[in-house]
C-alpha cells in the first residue's frame, strides 16, 4: 500500500535525499518486465502522450514484439490508451501500417498538485502526459496561514474523493526552502517549520487514501517543470530563477534538480552578488534579493515593504514607462538581477538559464538592462557565447507542473507502478 506521507526508501522524491534506482539492473523475467513497463510509461508521460508505439519502441531499444505485449499490458491496466494520433493532432499519412499513439488513459493516474502561496492557493489535477485541469484558486483573506491550511486540507479531501484510486499522490510547492520535510524559512510565521506534507496528509486518513503526500520549494517545482515541459527542455546542465518576493532557483542535471545535502539548495537571493552590506530578514546581509526583485523594486521606489510585494512591484513595472521614478526602479533592479545572474553563471556553468515569476517580467520589460549587468559580470571567457537567458513559458502553472512531477517522479518506477490497483480492484 501507498505510505500517506512518508514511504519506502525507493519511491521517495529526489528532494528527500533518496533517489530512487528502481531502475537498476533486473535480475528475474518479472524484474526485467516491471522495469520495462515503469520506462515505456515514463517514455509515454514525457514525450506529453505525442509519441508513437514505434517511436518508443525505438527511442527505448526494444523489440517491437515486446514493445505490443507492454503496451497492451499497460492499457489493460487503464494506464494508457492508444489513439489513432496524437491528442489534438490529425494523423499524418504514411507507408506502411498505421502505428499507435500511447496516451493518458480517461481512467488512469492523477496527481494533485497544489501551489501554496502566502496570499493565496491553487490546486490542480494532472494526468500522466501533462494534461491540467485547475480544480480551485482561493484567496487568504483575514486568516492566518494555519487557518489556510485548514482551508487547503478541507478542498484536498473532497478532491481526493472525486477522484479516488486514481490519486497516485499530491505534490505541494511551498514559498519557503525545504528541509527533512519542513518549511525552515517561510514566508508566514505561523509556518515556521511546519510540515505540509504531514499536515495534508493526516487530514485524509479516514478517507482510505494511501497516496503520498510530497513537498518541495516553489521555486525548485518552478524550474522542475520547465526542464520537464518548458524552456529548459532538452538542456543537460541549465541553472534555473523564480522571483517573488524572494528570489531562488535550482540547478538541474540531466532535468533533475540537484537539491543539496538537506534538500534546501537553491536560496540564491540569500547571497551577497550584488555587493550590498544592508541586513536581510534571513538573517544574513547584503542579500541579492534586497536589491533584485519585489524587495529591490519596492525599495527603488521607498515604498514599504509589508502588503502584498508581487503586486505592488508588478504595478512599478507597468508604471516604468510613464513615470521616470518608477523607470529608474526598473532599471535598477534589472541590473541587480543581470549582475547576480552573471555570478551564478561563473560559478555553476549552466548551458542556459530559465527564469519565471517576477524574474521574466523584469527581464522583458527591461532587457537591455539586465544584459548589461549579466555581460558585466560574466568571466571574459564566457562573454563571446553566453549562456541564453530564457523567460518561462509556463507561467503561472509553473510551480504547479513541477509539484505534479514530484509525483509522478515517484510513481513511474517499478515500485510505484506496483500500488496501481487492477481494473477490478479499483473503487467505483
Amino acid at each position: 500500500m501507498r505510505g500517506n506521507v512518508a514511504c519506502p526508501a525507493g519511491d521517495r522524491a529526489w528532494h528527500d535525499r533518496s533517489v530512487r534506482k528502481d531502475e537498476g539492473a533486473a535480475t528475474t523475467s518479472a524484474e526485467l518486465r516491471a522495469h520495462n513497463l515503469a520506462r515505456l510509461l515514463r517514455a509515454v508521460h514525457d514525450g506529453g502522450g505525442q509519441l508513437t508505439r514505434a517511436q518508443l519502441t525505438r527511442q527505448l531499444s526494444l523489440a517491437r514484439g515486446t514493445a505490443t505485449v507492454l503496451v497492451r499490458d499497460l492499457a489493460g491496466r487503464q494506464l494508457i490508451e492508444e489513439l489513432s494520433s496524437p491528442a489534438g493532432l490529425t494523423a499524418p499519412r504514411t507507408r506502411g501500417r498505421p502505428t499507435g499513439v500511447p496516451s493518458a488513459h480517461p481512467q488512469g493516474p492523477v496527481a494533485l498538485a497544489i501551489d501554496l502561496r502566502d496570499d493565496s492557493f491553487t490546486m490542480a489535477a494532472f494526468e500522466l502526459t501533462g494534461r491540467c485541469t485547475v480544480l480551485d484558486r482561493q484567496e487568504r483573506e483575514a486568516v492566518s496561514g494555519t487557518g489556510m491550511l485548514a482551508g487547503v486540507a478541507a478542498r484536498l479531501k473532497g478532491h481526493r474523493r472525486r477522484f479516488g484510486d486514481r490519486v497516485v499522490g499530491v505534490g505541494v510547492a511551498v514559498p519557503s526552502p525545504v528541509s527533512a520535510g519542513q518549511m525552515v524559512q517561510p514566508t508566514l510565521p505561523d509556518w515556521q517549520d511546519v510540515d505540509v506534507a504531514e499536515i495534508l496528509g493526516a487530514n485524509d486518513g479516514d478517507e482510505g487514501s494511501t497516496a503520498p503526500v510530497l513537498a518541495g520549494n516553489d521555486a525548485t517545482l518552478a524550474g522542475l517543470a520547465e526542464a520537464r515541459r518548458g524552456v529548459l527542455r532538452g538542456v543537460s546542465v541549465a541553472l534555473h530563477l523564480h522571483a517573488a518576493t524572494g528570489i531562488g532557483g535550482v540547478l538541474l542535471s540531466g532535468g533533475v534538480p540537484v537539491p543539496g545535502a538537506h534538500g534546501s539548495a537553491g536560496e540564491f537571493g540569500h547571497m551577497p552578488l550584488t555587493g550590498g552590506t544592508e541586513p536581510c530578514r534571513c538573517g544574513s546581509v547584503g542579500c541579492w534579493e534586497l536589491d533584485a526583485g519585489a524587495r529591490g523594486l519596492l525599495r527603488a521606489v521607498s515604498q514599504p515593504e509589508e502588503g502584498d510585494r508581487m503586486v505592488r512591484a508588478e504595478q512599478v513595472i507597468a508604471a516604468a514607462a510613464t513615470d521616470p521614478g518608477c523607470g529608474q526602479a526598473l532599471e535598477r533592479a534589472a541590473q541587480a538581477l543581470g549582475r547576480g545572474i552573471g555570478a551564478l553563471v561563473n560559478a555553476q556553468d549552466p548551458e542556459a538559464v530559465g527564469l519565471s515569476g517576477l524574474a521574466a517580467e523584469v527581464f522583458q520589460a527591461a532587457p537591455d538592462a539586465v544584459r548589461a549587468g549579466y555581460l558585466a559580470t560574466l568571466m571574459r571567457f564566457r562573454r563571446p557565447e553566453p549562456p541564453a537567458l530564457l523567460p518561462s513559458t509556463l507561467g503561472d502553472f509553473g510551480a504547479l507542473t513541477g509539484a505534479s512531477e514530484l509525483v509522478f517522479d515517484a510513481f513511474l518506477t517499478p515500485r510505484g507502478l506496483g500500488t496501481w490497483p487492477a481494473p477490478e480492484e479499483k473503487t467505483a
